[in-house]
């Protein structure tokens, strides 16, 4: 049997409208009404209606978090999606708040969950994981001016948008630099994805890091496809690359496995580099060398640039910008072949 609001009105001899009023803690109710309702409400087992209660207040007192389309297993699989969620949720619950995910297989059955939550107030803003040039939901949330931050770096908007994000074209350019100090001359950049903002942002830092250095520049070798798999091989041979950058740590796993499969060892033959440093560089051998792209602190800034857009609505946030420090984690899988020329 559910209780409900006039139950407790009953047994505390007392009107509806008083007991919704001591739910919200309302000044106009004694503290010995107050005291007289909560204790019938304990004794009948009354569990308030959080969501009545929060459109009553006009305010949901959760946050929205929305992941990008999981449409392939690499993506389904990454960590980072798991590890920025629990630095959200801890500084959600901090701050008094809940969260609740979006997620879709597509753009648009996601888009359809975000207005979802939106039109019937289940949150009071939202934070977005990703940053891709085929996403409909910035628009919207931009149109509706719905307040939300970014973790990633705006394709357009940029100026209304607030965005947490590494600094992803220095990251590429460190990573190469890495590759670069420690003899290799030859070196491509891989990715399995063409879409997402940091691709286009850490391949190009890869650009800086050889032109600088004087060394040959490769197209990107984006890995989409059974046939892309099958020419992996061709490409090394063509290139003559002595190492590799690769856009994370799970795709860089993959790509071991296909340098193993056209005879090349990591890292004796060919040396790899990757982002992230996730639970999966340190799975198998030989370890990651990778880099920390601080996931918790991104999570933690992106609420908290969120939760002061909420608090102080008056305020201008627009266009903020956070930027997170990274760190280059040195293991197994880059050579020195500086020492084999000595």
């Amino acid at each position: 049997m559910t209780i409900t609001v006039k139950d407790v009105a009953k047994r505390a001899g007392v009107a509806t409208s008083t007991v919704s009023r001591v739910i919200n803690d309302h000044h106009s109710i004694s503290p010995a009404t107050k005291k007289k309702v909560r204790k019938v409400m304990e004794e009948m087992g009354y569990v308030p209606n959080k969501t009545a209660q929060n459109l009553g207040k006009g305010s949901a007192n959760a946050i929205g978090v929305i992941l990008p389309p999981f449409d392939s297993k690499e993506r389904l699989g990454n960590p980072f999606y798991l590890e920025i969620i629990e630095a959200i949720n801890e500084e959600a619950h901090k701050h008094g708040m809940a969260t609740a995910i979006a997620s879709a297989r597509d753009f648009d059955h996601l888009l359809l969950n975000v207005k979802q939550m939106h039109l019937q107030r289940q949150v009071d803003g939202f934070i977005l994981l990703y940053s891709d040039r085929s996403d409909p939901i910035v628009d919207y949330l931009t149109k509706h001016k719905i307040r939300f931050t970014l973790v990633g770096q705006p394709y357009r908007h940029e100026e209304k948008i607030s965005y947490v994000d590494n600094d992803n074209q220095l990251l590429g350019k460190h990573a190469t630099d890495y590759l670069i100090r420690n003899g290799h001359k030859r070196i491509l950049f891989i990715s399995n994805t063409t879409e997402e903002i940091l691709y286009f942002e850490r391949y190009f830092g890869y650009q800086k890091a050889l032109m600088l250095a004087g060394l040959d520049v490769f197209p990107a070798v984006t890995l989409l496809g059974p046939e892309d798999y099958m020419h992996f091989g061709d490409h090394l041979k063509e290139t003559k690359a002595t190492a590799v950058v690769v856009i994370d740590d799970i795709f860089a796993l993959r790509i071991i496995q296909l340098a193993e499969l056209h005879h090349y060892k990591v890292p004796d033959d060919l040396s790899l580099i990757s982002f992230n440093n996730s639970i999966f560089a340190t799975l198998t051998h030989p370890y990651l060398t990778s880099v920390d792209v601080a996931i918790p602190d991104l999570g933690r800034h992106g609420i908290q640039a969120l939760i002061k857009q909420l608090k102080e609505p008056d305020q201008p946030s627009a266009g903020l910008r956070v930027v997170v420090p990274h760190q280059l984690v040195e293991r197994e899988t880059v050579l020195d072949i500086n020492e084999k020329k000595d």
